[in-house]
């Protein structure tokens, strides 16, 4: 079962992900991953990947998607897998159809977690961080006792400044513009799924559940 997560920052993939793995056995495989795994074990495209994340520079196609092939084929992905912030442009996305063609494989589904913009602000804007200690709050999910005091030292309470609006708006922004392309791209094919993300996150993973079951 070889599936494609998408959604938007703050919609709940990771948490989404976690349970995936443990019900269905395959790797969550995320783009920071593998280019990860790929410098620890200093291969040559981990080693040319590294080479211009160095320089500030993005990481070309051609490398990445070499380290996605060699990502994919290895031993935990026999029963298949959950990629994670990869195809991020319609050109990875094509090469990745053509990779895996040539694996003898293919995309069997494309499972794209939506919220609505206005309510992932609410979600990403109200993280709060403890100066002292690290501990992470939310304004909203997971307010600390005392405001703008942790529960757990007492020390003070900030709010990142990537996470203020104007910049987590631009942020959404961003993605959103990258995303749609290759959602229409895989529409076109048949293989989008659109999974409500805002109901509780039981039934999101129901509804996650239920569409990877009629994959397998």
């Amino acid at each position: 079962m070889q599936v494609i997560f998408m959604g938007l920052p703050g919609a709940g993939k990771g948490t989404q992900a976690e349970r995936i793995v443990s019900e269905f056995g395959i790797p969550h495989i995320s783009t920071g991953d593998m280019f990860r795994a790929a410098i620890a074990e200093q291969t040559e495209l981990g080693m040319k990947a590294k080479s211009f994340m160095d320089q500030g520079q993005l990481v070309p196609d051609e490398v990445t998607i070499g380290i996605v092939r060699e990502r994919l084929q290895k031993s935990d992905c026999e029963k298949g897998f959950l990629l994670d912030g990869f195809p991020r442009t319609l050109a990875q996305a094509e090469a990745l159809d053509a990779m895996l063609s040539e694996l003898g494989r293919n995309i069997d589904v494309v499972v794209n977690l939506h919220v609505a913009k206005e309510n992932l602000l609410a979600r990403l804007t109200g993280r709060r961080i403890c100066k002292s200690c690290g501990a992470t709050y939310h304004v909203v999910f997971n307010p600390p006792t005392t405001e703008g005091a942790c529960d757990k030292c007492g020390g003070e309470l900030y709010q990142r400044s990537d996470d203020t609006e104007d910049v987590v708006a631009t942020r959404l922004d961003v993605n959103i513009k990258q995303s749609e392309p290759i959602l229409a791209y895989y529409a076109e094919k048949g293989l989008v799924r659109e999974v409500e993300g805002e109901q509780p996150i039981d039934e999101v993973y129901e509804q996650i559940s239920s569409i990877l079951r009629g994959v397998e």
